[in-house]
């Protein structure tokens, strides 16, 4: 096992315990949830090999789901943000990304804040979507969207600038 594998390994473990035994504690006004188990898959290597990668984010989002008794809507939403991945690096990093030569921990921050960002809502809009699915209650879906992501991305934000690498 290498570096990069042990790192990702260690990081999907750390990722799942934190988000099941703090976070998912966390539900302010029934609106506010930070859900940062997702930066497993927003961190995830460029050159990961596509059909593990999926797996793995369905691993995750199936993990999630079985300590939150929430039926499968994680799953999907992990699985549905890893098949989506590819096209919000290359919207966001255009020829860095088409090239192979993009590495998350040497961007700057306002390019991580947009794919952040366009990440965070894909997955919350899945995510509430299908956990609410009635489109009569679609102001209940977008108030949980927009409160829950808004919190996850200052979060997401904070654990990125915090725990950057160094790979100069």
């Amino acid at each position: 096992m290498n570096r990069e594998t042990a790192l990702q390994i260690g990081r999907f473990m750390i990722l799942v315990l934190v988000q099941v035994m703090v976070l998912n504690h966390i539900n302010f006004l029934g609106y506010l949830n930070p859900y940062i188990y997702i930066i497993f898959i927003l961190l995830a290597p460029i050159n990961i090999n596509k059909s593990l990668f999926l797996v793995s984010s369905f691993i995750l989002g199936l993990i999630m789901d079985f300590f939150g008794d929430s039926g499968g809507v994680h799953a999907a939403a992990c699985t549905i943000i890893a098949f989506f991945r590819p096209v919000a690096l290359r919207s966001v990093f255009g020829l860095s990304y088409e090239f192979q030569t993009l590495k998350l921990s040497n961007l700057r921050f306002g390019e991580k804040f947009i794919y952040v960002i366009l990440m965070v809502l894909t997955h919350h809009i899945v995510l509430f979507s299908l956990e609410i699915f009635n489109f009569s209650h679609i102001l209940l879906i977008a108030k949980k969207t927009l409160f829950s992501s808004l919190l996850t991305i200052i979060v997401t934000m904070l654990v990125l600038v915090l725990f950057r690498r160094n790979d100069s």
